[in-house]
């Protein structure tokens, strides 16, 4: 029986291809896969990283750029829209074969819902479809796709790669991450800096989460280690 197994990918909208990159493959360790036009999307590119089994991609529309961010305001409309830099564009769940990938299409279809492709993307062939609430779904399988994610290069197209602003050297590092092991939890929280990413939450309030040190808010937050004492698995 054909069924969801995974995420393939889940992709991000962009307005700064490289800065995002950057972040991803400096700070997370990611390693970059492909970097090529978006087919069928006129002026539109996009980017895989490598995540364990899965993909984490950007995908950036011209006009992006255009578009503010508004926390709240996330939609895109489709795979091919406008967006707002950093918004979801879209989540790709996985299959394992092109089967499989056809059963759940017929799956998708028997209960009324419109799917259409699959479409061929070289990295993958996906199938395309609504969610509740204005969600863009996508099922994709890698199995029998193409040339393999592992052959480097295979996917950089040195036309998005220009671009996107990124020299060869800086190509090589971000399809080769530095190693990280870990400290062991000893690294403290760094002084705030503005120009880094932070997370949208009032300015005293922020501050003061950063502030807390990693034991209290560790210790704070042992409150709700157990499940709710009405939690569905106990009898009534």
């Amino acid at each position: 029986m054909s069924k969801i197994n995974g995420v393939h990918h889940i992709a991000i909208a962009t307005a700064n291809m490289k800065e995002q990159l950057e972040f991803f493959s400096d700070v997370l360790g990611m390693r970059l896969l492909g970097l090529y036009w978006m087919h069928g999307v006129k002026g539109a590119w996009h980017a895989f990283m490598e995540m364990g089994d899965e993909s984490f991609a950007f995908a950036y529309v011209p006009g992006n750029e255009k578009v503010d961010i508004e926390y709240g305001v996330t939609h895109a409309g489709s795979g091919a829209g406008v967006s707002a830099p950093g918004s979801m564009q879209h989540i790709a769940f996985n299959v394992d074969t092109p089967d499989d990938l056809m059963a759940m299409r017929d799956r998708i279809r028997s209960r009324g819902v419109n799917v259409f492709g699959p479409i061929q993307h070289g990295l993958c062939q996906s199938i395309y479809f609504a969610g509740p609430e204005g969600l863009t779904l996508e099922v994709a399988t890698s199995g029998e796709a193409g040339a393999p994610l592992d052959h480097e290069g295979t996917w950089i197209d040195r036309e998005v790669q220009e671009l996107a602003g990124i020299s060869d050297a800086e190509l090589e590092q971000l399809m080769n991450p530095s190693p990280y092991a870990g400290e062991g939890g000893q690294v403290g929280q760094p002084a705030y800096d503005p120009a880094k990413p932070h997370n949208h939450y009032p300015e005293k309030i922020y501050q003061r989460m950063l502030a807390t040190p990693d034991e209290d808010m560790i210790a704070g937050s042992a409150q709700w280690a157990d499940p709710p004492e009405n939690s569905a698995a106990k009898p009534r």
